[in-house]
């Protein structure tokens, strides 16, 4: 497929972005079919999907990496990125949506909007992507339209646009109405290739006419042209109500809706249309907005590859036959082989070598990369996720991708000396291309620790640390990453550093007032000296010994945060006095402050979503409370399932899978995703202290 017949705006950069198992990586399949690029759908349970390409994700059924796959449709170029729906990868959603333009979310149409779905599409709007919505699975026992939309409207505090409505009886799932062309859309071929069109139904036809009415009611209410056109009772033509209905998505106003059932291989090429129709090119997103590195200034970079560069890596992996590969976005300018580029995030030079265009696991070399277009580059060392490229003479730096921290860790060891080499390496690759994933040495007994989003997460690195770079580990169990903080305010706390015994010494005097700071406040600093206490020159150095102490808090050695300290007196000598010295001293201060105060241990707060029958419903309720779960809500469906949800510590939840499975027989499925961190009850500490 050659890209230089696209131009802008017939780019479409769009993802996949839902809960685990919705369909998203079968829908690709299905995408890559209709449009030519396979001659063969892949199938999840058959393990030969193309976007599923690890071995791990065929063997799990899962999506754990993001995929990018190009492929055409109605002479567009759509560039497509399968993501995870496991909330233990959820650096991989992150990343997609940064450097996205639009999205098609898919919703379950037995379960709804699930946790995951929910998270993702809080995301979205964070970034401002435009979205389509896919209710899949309308073929399974149980799918409800209608509850769809409901589940929507409440989890998602939004109001969808549905532009579709389901032909379905006792019988089953057989087409949709597209209610914007009025027409019906079957498939009638096991493969779905062939869409027939024809008159809505008969009994059909006044729900149609109903929903039709409904739909241009809300549009108008979005749009001004269609609105003078509708109060003046004229008729709106297809044409114009696609005009509509994209300038409404594009705004993030409206939120057009389908249905299908890929699986069945029905709806597919609907959705296409409509990402074609209503999702944006690069040329709708416009100009990209960044700063001058030195001057701070705001620069914006139209969308355009003459203009100068501006491109952002969203993702880095170490690939086995290409090596050090980074995935970029170009969002201004072109990218071409041999081209020095700056980055400016780590002051530094580098060359552009060979750039490959990525199917999934298939690489095409290319000359160059257009703006709008998300390619790799191979070789690029030095440069990590979040990092800008950008032409030297025009330095930009993009905004960067922000990545949550992890809160599971697990004890690694090599399990022969031979491997003790090789595992060093493999980790610090693992760790470049998941920034959720943090590796580091446990002082105390020497022992290498690794923390992550979750069991899951651990275990697949762990499992690729095996396969992909042949080292054999053992593992310890899964234990929670705390932080510490205090809860009282402590004042006038003194950290000397001194040593003068003739000659050159070190003097370094700090007082310090430390008082808790708002839930996920961080590390707050600041210097209220006056009259040249300490001279200006040392206060960075207090700061960084601030930064040096909150590394290992008194408790379990666990990161301070929350905390807002403020240094508010202190001395200094005009020869002994240095940076080192000042920089001790507040580490020493500090200390002393958090060891007054009392420290607190902070711990890792989950939202908990538990489906299982009615007839368990007690049971589920009294083993929450036995896990200091705290139950918000609690809700009956129509199929006789009740659906549960609650914050709850992790700390709590390393088992809760083989009990949940027993109390319900097998029948109960619950997902989680992190919330926020809460102090551990004091009761709670005294019992975790002397196991930290």
């Amino acid at each position: 497929m050659d890209r230089s017949h696209y131009p802008l705006q017939q780019i479409r950069n769009i993802g996949f972005i839902a809960h685990i198992d919705a369909g998203k990586t079968t829908l690709s399949e299905r995408i890559l079919f209709y449009s030519g690029f396979t001659h063969q759908m892949g199938n999840v349970d058959a393990g030969n999907t193309v976007t599923d390409w690890m071995e791990q994700e065929r063997e799990r059924g899962i999506t754990i990496v993001s995929a990018a796959i190009s492929t055409s449709w109605r002479q567009h170029q759509l560039n497509i990125i399968d993501t995870p729906g496991h909330i233990d990868f959820t650096a991989e959603v992150e990343r997609a949506l940064r450097i996205l333009d639009g999205g098609v979310v898919l919703i379950d149409a037995v379960k709804g909007i699930e946790p995951q779905s929910e998270t993702v599409w809080h995301q979205a709007e964070l970034h401002h992507v435009p979205r389509l919505c896919f209710i899949n699975k309308m073929d399974r026992t149980g799918a409800d339209f209608e509850a769809s939309l409901d589940s929507f409207r409440q989890r998602l505090n939004s109001e969808p646009l549905p532009i579709q409505l389901p032909i379905q009886d006792e019988q089953g799932f057989h087409g949709v109405i597209d209610l914007v062309g009025q027409r019906a859309l079957y498939w009638q071929d096991a493969l779905g290739s062939e869409m027939i069109t024809t008159a809505v139904p008969e009994l059909m036809q006044a729900a149609c006419d109903n929903a039709r009415t409904a739909l241009i009611e809300r549009v108008a209410e979005e749009d001004e042209t269609l609105l003078e056109r509708y109060l003046a009772n004229q008729s709106i033509t297809e044409a114009e109500l696609k005009a509509a209905i994209r300038r409404g998505t594009l705004a993030n106003r409206l939120f057009p809706l389908l249905c299908g059932a890929c699986l069945r291989n029905l709806g597919v090429q609907p959705l296409l249309d409509a990402i074609v129709d209503y999702l944006p090119s690069p040329a709708d997103i416009g100009e990209v907005e960044g700063t001058h590195p030195k001057q701070n200034e705001r620069i914006r970079l139209p969308a355009s590859s003459d203009a100068p560069l501006a491109a952002l890596v969203f993702k880095v992996v170490s690939d086995s036959y290409a090596g050090h590969m980074a995935y970029v976005r170009v969002y201004s300018g072109t990218l071409k082989a041999g081209q020095k580029v700056w980055i400016p995030g780590r002051q530094r030079e580098a060359r552009i070598g060979r750039m490959v265009r990525v199917y999934a696991d298939r690489r095409e070399n290319i000359d160059e990369i257009p703006a709008g277009e998300i390619d790799a580059i191979v070789g690029l060392k030095g440069a990590f996720t979040g990092d800008t490229l950008c032409d030297p003479k025009h330095p930009i730096l993009l905004e960067t991708i922000e990545f949550p921290e992890p809160v599971v860790n697990i004890a690694l060891e090599p399990a022969t000396p031979k491997d003790r080499d090789a595992i060093s390496q493999a980790l610090a690759n693992l760790a470049e291309e998941d920034p959720t994933f943090h590796v580091h040495t446990d002082e105390d007994t020497g022992q290498t620790l690794l923390s992550g989003m979750g069991e899951l997460h651990l275990e697949v690195l762990v499992n690729r640390l095996q396969r992909e770079h042949s080292v054999a580990v053992r593992t310890g169990r899964p234990k929670v990453s705390y932080k510490e903080t205090i809860v009282e305010p402590i004042k006038g706390i003194r950290g000397r550093l001194i040593h003068q015994s003739g000659g050159h010494g070190q003097y370094g005097d700090v007082t310090l007032d430390v008082q808790p700071g708002e839930r996920g406040s961080g590390v707050q600093f600041q210097s209220r000296i006056k009259g040249g206490l300490i001279p200006n020159e040392f206060i960075p150095a207090v700061e960084k010994g601030i930064r040096d102490g909150v590394s290992c808090g008194l408790i379990g050695g666990h990161d301070i945060t929350d905390i807002s300290v403020a240094l508010v007196s202190g001395s200094s000598h005009e020869v002994d006095s240095s940076e080192q010295a000042f920089r001790s001293a507040a580490t020493i201060a500090l200390n002393r402050a958090i060891h007054e105060a009392g420290p607190r241990l902070l711990e890792p707060i989950f939202k908990l979503e538990v489906s299982l029958p009615d007839d368990n419903l007690g049971d589920l309720l009294g083993l929450l409370a036995q896990i200091r779960c705290r139950v918000e809500d609690t809700r009956g469906t129509s199929s006789r399932l009740q659906t549960v949800r609650g914050l709850v510590p992790l700390a709590e939840m390393f088992g809760f899978a083989t009990r949940l499975r027993s109390l319900s027989h097998g029948r109960g499925l619950f997902s989680m995703r992190f919330d926020h961190f809460a102090l551990v009850p004091i009761s709670v500490q005294q019992q975790l202290e002397p196991l930290l």
